[in-house]
Order: C-alpha cells, then sequence, then structure tokens
C-alpha cells in the first residue's frame, strides 16, 4: 500500500516541473503561512523522538534534505545552473536550525529561482527551438537519465541539452506520421499547458513538496499531507478502483504503468502491462488522441478515468522495445472494479507427466483483504483472504487435485492478521512474524489453530512487487519448509506506518495536515527482517527489474535489513535443502532444452537492456532501424509462440491458458515436486 502513498505524493513534485512564466501569477503566493513553520517544528519534533529509525535532524541530514529538494524541483538537471546549486549551499546544514525555529523559507528562496529558471527555458523552446530545422542525419544521442550528470554551468550549455530533448520530440513525433506542422501544432500546445500550470501551484503545494523531503530523510514510506494532499489521495483511493485499473507514475517526461490491478480493464486486454509508458489519450473510438508527454500525473489521471462504460483509448510505448520503439494503440471501456474481482480466485490445470495425469490448482491472490464493517457488524459470511481461501482450497480438494500454486504477484499487503491466519491452514501452529517497535519491544504473531487445512505439495510465486503481508506469508512458508517460494526476490517492505492528525499537537486557525509515520518493523521467525531484501525464492525465475531500480532497496533512504533473536518454531522436512537442490536441478536442465523457457529467457533480457536504456538516437535512420528491429523481433517471438505446442505434456487449451511463462514454470516447479520431491 505505501507504494501507492509515493506514487500519489510523487505527482505533487510534478506540479513544480511545470511551473512556468513568473509574469502570471502573484508572486505573494510563493510566501509561507506562519503555520506552516508550526507544522515543521512539530513534525520534526515528532521525528526526533516516535520514528523507528530514532535519528536526529542534524547538519548531516540538513544536508540530504537540501539536495534531495533541489532534486524533486530539477530530477534530471534541466533547468537549474551550477551557479544556482552552489548559491543554495547557504542552507546546506541550517535547514535542521531553521525548521526547528519554525522557518521554512529555503523552500519559498529556492523554489523562486526555479520558477524563473524554468520560465527561461520555456521562453527559449517556445521561440527558438519549436519549428527549427533539425538534421536527422546527425550521430547525436539524448541521455534521458540525468542524474549523474553535472550541473550546466552556462546557459549556452542548457540552451544544447534542451536542443536535444526538443529534437527527440520532433522526432518521435515525425516517425508517428506527423507532418510539420502538426509536430509545431503538438509542441506549442504541450508546452503552453507547461506554462499555464504555474497558476495551480501555491505556497501549500511548495510547503508540501519540501516537507516530504524532510521527513522521507528518514525513510521513504514517511511522509507529510497538507490538508489538500490528504484530500485529494483519499478521493484518488476512492475512485482508484473506477477506470482503467492501473496505477501510473510519472517518470523523465512520461506516464508510466506502475500496477496493473486484477480484474480491471487493463488487466483483462491482456496488452498493458507495467513499466508501458502512455504518450497519448483519447475519448471515444474517435475522439482526438491528446499528446500527453510532459503533463502532470493527475492531469493525465483526469483524461483516462472516466464514468463506468465509456470508452477511452491510449496511445503507449511497450516496455519490451522502449522509447525507441514503435507506439502501439489500446481501446479500453471504462469499468468498476468489484470486490470480487479482488477476491482470491482459483483455476485448475491439466497437466500430463509422462503417462500420469494430473490435476493442478492454482490460487490467486491480489490483496490480503478484510471486510471490517461487515465483521463489525456481526455478518456471518464477511469477507476475508483467510476465509476465501479456504473455502477454494476445500474445493480444489474436492477435486482431487496433486498440489496447489499460491500465485502472490503484484500483492502489495494489506491486513497483517490475514497474513498470519492464512499462513495456518498452511502449518499445525507456531509463530508466523516478529514485530518490534520504536522501544525494542518484539511482539510474535501467533497461529495458535493447530489444525491443518492443506497438507499436500505446495508452490508460492512471488515477483518484484509482492510487498508487506505478502513477504510475511512467503517467508513464513519458506522458514518452516512448507513449500517452494518461485519467482522474483520480493519487494522488501517491512516496515508498518501510523497517520498522526497534526491537529493533536497544533492549535491554529489555518488547517494542518497529516503525518505517516514508521514506527514498527517486521521480522521472520528466523530473527531475518523482510525490510530491504524481502524475500528470496528457492527458484529465481528470468527478470528485467533490477532491485536497484525497483523495490525498497532502491530508496537510498529504505531502513536497512537487520537481525534480531530467532522465535522457536517447528520446521517441516517437506522442502528441504536436498529437495530444493533437486528442483534447481530439473529447472537449469529446462532451460537448456524447454523452448517456451529459452524464449522466455530471451525475451526478459532484451526487456532488461530496453529497460536500462537511458540514450535516444537522435538520428532518424537508427531510430527507423530499431523501431523495424523491435517489430520483427516482437513478429519472431508471436511466431515462436504460436509453434509450442506440446512440448511439456499441456494440451493446447492448457497451453494457451498459459501464456503466463512465470505461471507455467512454477506449475512444472510444483509437478516436479509432486513427482520427485525426495530429490
Amino acid at each position: 500500500m505505501n507504494r501507492f502513498f509515493l506514487t500519489f505524493l510523487f505527482s505533487f513534485a510534478i506540479f513544480l516541473l511545470q511551473a512556468a512564466h513568473p509574469g502570471t501569477s502573484d508572486t505573494t503566493q510563493l510566501k509561507p503561512k506562519p503555520v506552516y513553520g508550526k507544522e515543521a517544528r512539530v513534525v520534526s519534533y515528532i521525528l526526533d523522538n516516535n520514528h523507528y529509525r530514532k535519528l536526529q535532524l542534524n547538519d548531516s541530514l540538513s544536508s540530504a534534505i537540501l539536495d534531495s529538494y533541489i532534486g524533486e524541483l530539477d530530477n534530471n538537471k534541466t533547468y537549474f545552473l551550477a551557479s544556482d546549486i552552489k548559491s543554495f549551499d547557504k542552507y546546506r546544514f541550517q535547514i535542521d536550525d531553521l525548521t526547528r525555529n519554525e522557518d521554512v523559507s529555503p523552500a519559498y528562496d529556492i523554489y523562486k529561482v526555479f520558477r524563473k529558471r524554468y520560465y527561461e527555458r520555456m521562453d527559449y523552446v517556445t521561440k527558438h527551438l519549436i519549428g527549427q530545422s533539425y538534421d536527422f542525419t546527425l550521430d547525436e544521442y539524448y541521455e534521458t537519465d540525468r542524474e549523474k550528470e553535472p550541473w550546466a554551468n552556462t546557459t549556452a550549455e542548457l540552451d544544447d541539452i534542451w536542443r536535444k530533448i526538443i529534437k527527440s520530440q520532433v522526432l518521435s513525433l515525425k516517425l508517428a506520421g506527423k507532418s510539420q506542422p502538426e509536430i509545431e501544432e503538438a509542441l506549442h500546445k504541450r508546452y503552453d499547458r507547461f506554462v499555464k500550470n504555474i497558476d495551480q501551484f501555491n505556497s501549500e503545494d511548495i510547503f508540501s513538496v519540501y516537507m516530504n523531503t524532510i521527513t522521507e530523510a528518514y525513510d521513504p514510506h514517511t511522509n507529510y499531507f497538507s490538508p489538500k494532499a490528504s484530500d485529494l489521495f483519499k478521493q484518488s483511493m476512492s475512485l482508484s478502483l473506477e477506470g482503467i485499473g492501473a496505477r501510473l507514475q510519472f517518470e523523465n517526461d512520461f506516464t508510466k504503468i506502475f500496477e496493473v490491478l486484477p480484474g480491471g480493464p487493463a488487466e483483462k486486454s491482456g496488452k498493458l502491462h507495467v513499466n508501458d509508458l502512455i504518450i497519448g489519450v483519447g475519448q471515444g473510438v474517435d475522439g482526438e488522441m491528446v499528446d500527453v508527454v510532459g503533463w502532470r500525473l493527475d492531469e493525465v489521471v483526469k483524461l483516462i478515468k472516466g464514468p463506468k462504460g465509456t470508452t477511452v483509448r491510449l496511445q503507449y510505448l511497450p516496455a519490451e522495445t522502449g522509447v525507441n520503439g514503435p507506439s502501439q494503440e489500446l481501446l479500453l471501456v471504462r469499468d468498476k472494479i468489484k470486490l470480487e474481482d479482488q477476491a482470491a480466485k482459483k483455476s485448475i490445470i491439466n497437466y500430463q507427466v509422462g503417462s500420469r495425469p494430473m490435476k493442478l490448482g492454482v490460487i490467486s491472490l491480489p490483496s490480503f483483504y478484510m471486510d471490517f464493517d461487515a465483521y463489525q457488524k456481526g455478518d456471518p459470511n464477511y469477507r476475508s483472504t483467510t476465509r476465501d481461501v479456504k473455502k477454494l482450497i476445500q474445493e480444489l480438494q474436492e477435486e482431487n487435485v496433486d498440489g496447489i500454486v499460491m500465485d502472490l504477484r503484484n500483492n502489495g499487503g494489506g491486513s497483517l492478521a490475514e497474513a498470519i491466519d492464512l499462513t495456518g491452514l498452511f502449518i499445525k501452529d507456531g509463530p508466523v512474524v516478529q514485530v518490534k517497535n520504536t522501544v525494542n519491544k518484539v511482539e510474535v504473531g501467533m497461529d495458535d489453530d493447530k489444525s491443518v487445512l492443506y497438507n499436500g505439495p505446495l508452490v508460492v510465486m512471488t515477483n518484484r512487487f509482492s510487498a508487506s503481508a505478502s513477504e510475511i506469508f512467503a517467508g513464513a512458508i519458506q522458514d518452516y519448509q512448507r513449500g517452494v517460494i518461485t519467482g522474483e526476490s520480493t519487494y522488501g517492505k517491512g516496515t508498518v506506518q501510523t497517520v498522526l492528525d497534526l491537529k493533536r499537537f497544533i492549535n491554529d486557525k489555518d488547517e494542518v495536515g497529516e503525518l505517516k509515520l514508521t514506527f514498527q518493523k517486521f521480522y521472520r521467525v528466523t530473527g531475518s527482517s523482510t525490510q530491504n531484501k524481502g524475500v528470496t525464492p528457492d527458484i529465481i525465475l528470468p527478470s528485467a527489474l533490477s532491485s536497484k531500480q525497483y523495490g525498497e532497496s532502491s530508496n537510498l533512504n529504505a531502513l536497512p535489513w537487520d537481525v534480531i533473536k530467532g522465535t522457536p518454531f517447528q520446521k517441516r522436512s517437506d522442502v528441504n535443502d536436498k529437495v530444493i537442490a533437486s528442483l534447481n536441478k530439473f529447472y537449469q536442465e529446462r532451460a537448456k532444452y524447454d523452448q517456451n523457457l529459452k524464449q522466455y529467457i530471451n525475451e526478459t533480457e532484451d526487456l532488461k537492456k530496453s529497460l536500462a536504456e537511458t540514450k535516444i538516437s537522435l538520428n532518424e535512420a537508427k531510430r527507423r532501424k530499431e523501431m523495424e528491429e523491435a517489430e520483427k523481433k516482437k513478429a519472431m517471438n508471436k511466431d515462436l509462440s504460436a509453434k509450442l505446442k506440446n512440448n511439456d505434456g499441456l494440451s493446447e487449451d492448457e497451453l494457451v491458458k498459459l501464456k503466463d511463462e512465470y505461471l507455467r514454470e512454477s506449475l512444472l516447479i510444483l509437478s516436479d515436486l509432486v513427482t520427485k520431491r525426495v530429490g
């Protein structure tokens, strides 16, 4: 869940990246209200005394906060000059003292400089770059990720950076079939919108972003919500399941698919995936396709969301071909995702091993949920993860399945109690998780039910976006040697937050915000934390996602992994080291001859290269060649997939169901566990 807090908060930083003409806004709006200083002082006191990390706001944190705030304003180093950055050094070791003294002026002083630079850039773009004749035969590149690049020393250096930015955008539009007048019109609309956005950015927005650089210096899940941010977030969450069923985030001028929600139109289409980049949005079957490159995240969301039953068209760049590849278009009918779509589901896959027919059950679990309202009202049929999964397992047992796969991919967590109770369906009894608080007190979450619902072969699938409660369940199954974990290492979110309303501490006529504070940490029964490292699978499947970019460890300020004293528990012998070694051996052998797996490994490597590529060629011939090669490879893979039938004992119908290679491979691992579980 905390990923979504951060994604939403980040949209406020995007306001900053699109603030423009200083002459169109009342500069008095850029002054802090007195209440902001009070909030800053109270937040700093709470962090110093109640945050799990036990850090003090000092000179060292002050320096990190300054760098973070500058980065929020200009994350790609395309506005500030090196001289600006040097002038901000006067605040480097002062933010801690100023914050305690109710002084938040650095936020506004730095932002005013940013706004001035931003307007200079917009003015240069519209007057000198749009409409310019570009030579696309030159062999030059634009580096999209400028985080490690130096700050520009002169305006001329910035001019050249922006020349490449606009040249790249012109080339992209040209390759999409746009004429020169259409290209110029699209770019003028794009940058005119940026200029107008300053009217939507005010003093509260500046303070919100600034305070989050302070709170996130402690850890990425500790956040400040301004009154407006809190209201918008609650509204966003209440509407988040109506539309196309995808969560978005902003990255390098693009709106990126952050998560595809189970049961939504995007997921059901089978065409929109994590890391795809949305570049255009159209209403209805034939409405104008609006270019949304560089738009604020919330503005893009407004275009995509809409009433159930209406149609939206998306133009997007698939992750597999990246920014250098051709765009695709997708038509989706908006819908509301019901609770049933988010609930656990089951399916049965028929499999043939030699002459032995086999039934393998699959339970997909999108989240750890519980209908607390129905429970508190005494409804005997209230919905919960454990109750639903228990029913599904009983149905699978009636079908005499030989084994079960629990699919926790993209499960961001939820109820801790449900994670404990669900684990209890697979173990006799005992501890499931340890929770340590800020005063080092450790509490143990126990499964007290001695009954075991399912005692057969078990595989648990995880990926990089399995987090929190998912990691507790997967970790417990692994520690008890109750099942085999397959897939990617999990997210590594092993902390717990609580929300504090600041009006409990501040009596003021103006509204105040809220603080989401990290105050506890999860540990496995072995004593190992799930924080930062997550859960490492017993059998690691191919992945294109780097932990340096995706997951808790990608955050510099994330709490570290550590170990506390384990708690006594009784291991089983179902999945010992010998069994794991045998299953890994079978998997490695399969990777040599199984054409489906070999193809998937190759595709994963291609995707990994695409995601890692940050340089865009500004040579038209090279870009066309890259697009043609991407299309050719995509067609070859599609053709190969059509030819790969019956090589693994699955019927053609079953193979169609298993376009999902992770699930297919996990089922093969489960079949190995069923037939060769003693190694």
